[in-house]
Formats: structure tokens, C-alpha cells, sequence
């Protein structure tokens, strides 16, 4: 069981297990944009209350609450409600998504419920009547990186502005069109993508986390480049957790970016994993320990830290000319404030912004989990005045 730590505060649905808590907060953060409803999510904790740290009773438990859900949005659909289908097609690819997160390595099992969630969340694509979302491919690498394109809305630009999305270490691109809806709603359009080692990307595509993730990012504007209905000349980054690492590096070597977001800050991910070996895990972890391992396509912990030598932000993000900002949790237990401060310090932009959530004003966990309303707020806010 990962213990959690003395100043990690806030909403613990399991107390004295900080993932678990984390993986039930996601589904609940969802709720705000309809993603998940109170009573769903209470009624799979409940089932939970009694097997703490039992990864497979995790599993069972909300993929019950998926199929539940799934077999709702079906039954409606057919009956012609068609957002009360749309709905809960959406609930459904949460529920499914946050039971399969805690599965490695991921057998059959997993990936067919991972499968029902991307299924689910085009049914509700296919239903809903905002936000206007288009699921497309992205050439990299001579392959493909899936990804959503979600469109501005609120404006009259034939050409507005756009964002592109990346996922962290354990987050997906349908979790975050849920949070991107607010930025279409500022006229600013959205190409999420299932960056090499999330996502569809690792378990349908067999493309594991790599450090040179400016590949990625490239790839992504010379996508938008080939969108009439894009200005590629107004192009930003973003991305969460892990992703404090993925946008810097990628605006720091793609000058096409012209602005970048770290939300949540991570400077050097090798000795971060370094520390929570150290302490065999018992430390705050979104993931079983191992999820590195799948994450990076090796079998054990040393090959993996080998493999995490090169995801280091120093002597890169002094590269950087965009406009930049981290925000951070003062209280985030995975990632210390101090890592936030050491990436503010080395970005080479002339304009960057460091924006620490407190205890005080709430956002203080990692990537505000505890109150995402005021962490998208904020950034939202400022990619419009800055695109």
C-alpha cells in the first residue's frame, strides 16, 4: 500500500493510501464536465472500502461501474435520447479508464477495457453537440500518433489559435478533453494527442515513453500546419505531471511554439524515480511502482533508470524563447516545490511566470488535483492573452 505522506492534505477517499485516493479524486474531478457522477463514484469506493491496495479488486470494481454505465448509454441511445446516451458514454470511458490504470502489465483483460473506453468516448463524440471533437491521426515517425482535434469555439476567426495537449505519465487524451473544453470555449482550438508511452500509443501501437519528446511535438505542428482551419503561426504547448517535462523540452528545441505550459513541474525525472526506489515506493505515487517499467518498454528498475538518464530539463529548457509558465502545488507530494523553482530559474524566455497554488487558496496538490477548477482557470486565462 503506498502510504501517504505527513503533508499531503486535502480529499483521501481510502485513508493512508495516497494512489488509491488519487485514482478516485481523478474520477471525481471528472464530474464538473460531466465525466463521472458523485453517486457512481461513491457507489465503487463503497465496494472498496474493505480491499485497500487490492489492485485487482480496483479493476473488477469500476469496470462493473463501466459496464454498468455503458449498458445505460446503449439502452438510450437505441431509445433516441440522444444526449442522455452521449452522457453516458462519456461516464463510461472515465469509469473504464481509471480501473484500467492501476493493471501492469497490461494482459487481455485490460486491453479490452481500455478498448471499450476509446470506443465509448467516440460514441460520445459522435452524440454530443459540444465541444466539436475529431478524432485524427498525427504522422510520426512513420507511424502515427492518435489524438483528438477539438475545435475553437466563441469566435469568428476562420484561422483562430491552437494548443497542442500532451498526456502525462499515466493520463490519457480523453481524460483531458474533458478539461480542454474550457479552452475551446476562449477560442482556442485543441489537438490532444496520446504521446509515445500513454494512451493508445504504448497499448495498441507499442510505442513506449522516449525522452526526445520534441519528436512528438514537432510532429504535432507540422500536423496543424496542414489545417486550414488553424493559425500555425499561434501554436502553444501544454501538458500535466510527467508532461512538465514533455512541453518545455518540446518549445525549448520546436521554435514554432509559441507559448508553453508545465502544469505541474518536473526538472530532473531520473533522480526523481531515483528517490522513490530509494525509498522502496513508500512515497506518493499516482501508479504502482512498476508502471515505469511497462511505461518504458523494460523488465526491471535498473534498465529503467538507465533508460530515465536522458529526462533531464538542464541544459535544454535554457533554449527556451516562448513565453512560459509552471504552475505548482505548494504541497504537491510527488514532485517538490523546489523542482518547480529549479525549472522557473533555467527557462531561458524573457517572459515566464511561476504560479505556486497554496494550502490558503486551494490547488496546493499535485496539478491542483484538489481543486482543477482554479489550476485551468489560471492557465486557460493565460494562454489566451498570450495566443
Amino acid at each position: 500500500m503506498s502510504q501517504t505522506p505527513a503533508q499531503a492534505t486535502g480529499f483521501n477517499y481510502f485513508d493512508g493510501d495516497y494512489r488509491w485516493s488519487a485514482g478516485l479524486r481523478m474520477a471525481l474531478s471528472a464530474a464538473r464536465d460531466g465525466g463521472s457522477e458523485l453517486g457512481e463514484v461513491d457507489m465503487v469506493g463503497q465496494r472498496l472500502l474493505d480491499r485497500v491496495g487490492d489492485d485487482e479488486a480496483w479493476f473488477d470494481a469500476w469496470r462493473w461501474m463501466g459496464d454498468r454505465v455503458l449498458d445505460l448509454a446503449r439502452r438510450e441511445e437505441e431509445a433516441g435520447h440522444r444526449f442522455t446516451a452521449a452522457g453516458a458514454y462519456l461516464r463510461a470511458t472515465t469509469y473504464y479508464q481509471v480501473g484500467e490504470r492501476f493493471r501492469t502489465p497490461k494482459d487481455a483483460e485490460a486491453q479490452d477495457v481500455y478498448r471499450a473506453s476509446v470506443d465509448s468516448f467516440h460514441r460520445y463524440m459522435a452524440l454530443t453537440d459540444r465541444p466539436s471533437i475529431e478524432a485524427v491521426e498525427v504522422p510520426y515517425q512513420g507511424g502515427s500518433l492518435p489524438a483528438y482535434f477539438m475545435r475553437a469555439e466563441n469566435t469568428d476567426l476562420a484561422q483562430p489559435p491552437c494548443v497542442v495537449f500532451f498526456d502525462g505519465l499515466d493520463v490519457t487524451k480523453e481524460i483531458l478533453c474533458l478539461r480542454a473544453a474550457d479552452l475551446a470555449r476562449r477560442g482556442i482550438g485543441c489537438l490532444l494527442v496520446d504521446g509515445p508511452g500513454t494512451g493508445e500509443s504504448i497499448r495498441f501501437r507499442n510505442m513506449p515513453l522516449r525522452f526526445d519528446y520534441d519528436l512528438a511535438g514537432s510532429a504535432a505542428v507540422d500536423y496543424l500546419e496542414g489545417r486550414a482551419d488553424v493559425d500555425a503561426d499561434r501554436v502553444g504547448v501544454m501538458a500535466l505531471s510527467l508532461g512538465g517535462y514533455y512541453a518545455p523540452r518540446c518549445a525549448s528545441l520546436e521554435k514554432r511554439f509559441k507559448a508553453c505550459v508545465a502544469w505541474g513541474a518536473i526538472w530532473d525525472y531520473h533522480a526523481t524515480w531515483k528517490r522513490r526506489i530509494d525509498a522502496a515506493f513508500q512515497t506518493a505515487l499516482s501508479v504502482p511502482g512498476h508502471h515505469i517499467n511497462w511505461a518504458l518498454g523494460v523488465e526491471t528498475l535498473e534498465q529503467a533508470l538507465e533508460k530515465l538518464e536522458d529526462f533531464r530539463l538542464d541544459g535544454v529548457v535554457q533554449k527556451m524563447e516562448c513565453p512560459f509558465l509552471v504552475t505548482h502545488g505548494e504541497l504537491d507530494a510527488q514532485v517538490p516545490l523546489e523542482d518547480a523553482r529549479a525549472l522557473y530559474e533555467a527557462v531561458g524566455s524573457d517572459d515566464k511566470t511561476f504560479k505556486t497554488f497554496t494550502a490558503e487558496e486551494g490547488g496546493h496538490q499535485h496539478c491542483q488535483s484538489d481543486n482543477q477548477t482554479l489550476g485551468t482557470t489560471y492557465i486557460f486565462d493565460w494562454l489566451q492573452e498570450k495566443l
